[in-house]
């Protein structure tokens, strides 16, 4: 019996790896579609595999790491033909970048559940802006080093992949969160809501990435919406959904995007997408927040007004002090 339970565990443990590893990679692939090249070096405005990474040690904990380090050399390995020293390096620093954003999360009691503006913050500042410093500098010094991008344009290069990490993180992590807590709704009005919501996103996304007008502003009506009315659960796929379209509408220099250097393009990606995540988390954060005060007030007033209730005098006869006495006495 307890081999049994053993092998079992193993068995999970290894499906776990495997796992995530190949939605690394399937991620990483996916990524990838949309590269584009700065001075030698391969960037993406958004990496999924950060996002992924992320979640997947909130989900298991550190001893998912073989799985993320598998999935990147598997990743850095299919970007070009020969496996050099450089790459091993940029391998080294995408796995430990998420392992640093989740010791950073771990050290100031970050929960998973979103539910706080705490840990909303906390997961832009520590989890995207601070843990991606690590694979960004890493990846930049290694190709520094091989020679692929010129001194002077080593801070461009930086900025350009600690942005993509970033935003993997702010993006996709929250998804992936909230996906864990996701239950079948009922079908109540909601769903209409729902479905009125998903329309409304898609077309303001496509309006206000591929219209020449400069609508971007178009988005955060809604991005609001989705989170006032559905908090995290809604805001954060309307987060994914718009800055999928921005990227699509900025590689192939559409709409606001025309016209404009790579550089440009790049930069003003990276802007729309930290306001709209931004958006989307703080304030699905702050709602959730709230909603749970007033649960908790709610409750904490039940139970007040039952222990009123138990220690209330009960009610019965009169008291006798006054006018009564033993039978025939004056009153």
């Amino acid at each position: 019996m307890i081999r049994s339970k053993e092998a079992r565990r193993r068995a999970v443990y290894v499906a776990q790896i495997l796992g995530v590893t190949g939605a690394y990679y399937l991620s990483g692939r996916l990524g990838l579609t949309r590269q584009v090249v700065v001075d030698g070096a391969v960037v993406t405005p958004l990496w999924p595999p950060t996002g992924i990474s992320l979640a997947a040690l909130l989900y298991f904990g550190a001893r998912i790491w073989p799985g993320i380090a598998l999935g990147a050399l598997f990743t850095v390995s299919a970007i070009g033909d020969a496996f050099t020293w450089s790459r091993m390096g940029i391998v080294l620093g995408n796995t430990l970048a998420p392992l640093a954003a989740y010791a950073l999360l771990r050290k100031v009691g970050f929960r998973s559940e979103l539910a706080r503006l705490r840990d909303g913050v906390c997961l832009v500042f520590l989890g995207a802006f601070a843990g991606m410093l690590v694979s960004a500098t890493a990846g930049s010094v290694m190709l520094l080093l091989d020679d692929k991008v010129p001194s002077g344009r080593f801070w461009l290069v930086w900025a350009s992949w600690w942005a993509g990490d970033a935003m993997g993180v702010l993006v996709v992590t929250p998804v992936l969160l909230v996906l864990r807590r996701v239950r079948r709704p009922r079908l109540d009005e909601r769903w209409a809501e729902a479905c009125v919501l998903a329309v409304a996103v898609v077309l303001a996304g496509l309006i206000s990435t591929r219209s020449s007008l400069s609508m971007i502003y178009l988005v955060f009506p809604v991005i609001i919406w989705a989170a006032l009315r559905f908090q995290l659960p809604g805001s954060a796929p309307c987060a994914l959904v718009v800055s999928v379209l921005a990227i699509m509408a900025g590689t192939d220099s559409l709409g606001p995007f025309a016209g404009h250097t790579l550089m440009e393009i790049m930069i003003n990606l990276t802007v729309l997408n930290a306001c709209v995540a931004l958006t989307a988390l703080l304030l699905g954060a702050i709602v959730a927040e709230h909603q749970n005060i007033r649960r908790e007030t709610e409750h904490a007033v039940v139970e007040l007004e039952a222990l009123v209730e138990q220690l209330a005098p009960l009610p019965g006869p009169p008291s006798g002090r006054y006018g009564d006495g033993p039978p025939g006495a004056p009153r």
